[in-house]
């Protein structure tokens, strides 16, 4: 990554901004999950999690409790500088 984290989800949409702070507060949650907690629509939430994916702060991993469904939560490298700026 050639800015830094903080950089990057300065530059995203307000969208992007909310999902990353659902994430941030909530912890790992599935995109249904994601919806529900920002109000956000299906579409909105989908396009905020490829924003934040391309600018690598949010990781996909495999939801065990229904296979068809995928868990996002903060990457490991952005976590830290979030606590800080509390």
């Amino acid at each position: 990554m050639s800015e830094t984290d903080g950089d990057g989800i300065a530059d995203l949409p307000p969208s992007a901004k909310l999902v990353y702070k659902v994430l941030e507060y909530n912890g790992p949650l599935t995109q249904k999950g994601i919806v529900e907690e920002s109000m956000l629509s299906a579409r909105t939430v989908r396009y905020a999690l490829e924003r934040l994916d391309e600018v690598g702060v949010v990781e996909e991993d495999v939801y065990f409790a229904d296979a068809r469904q995928n868990l996002y939560e903060i990457t490991e490298e952005s976590a830290p500088e979030a606590a800080v700026s509390d």
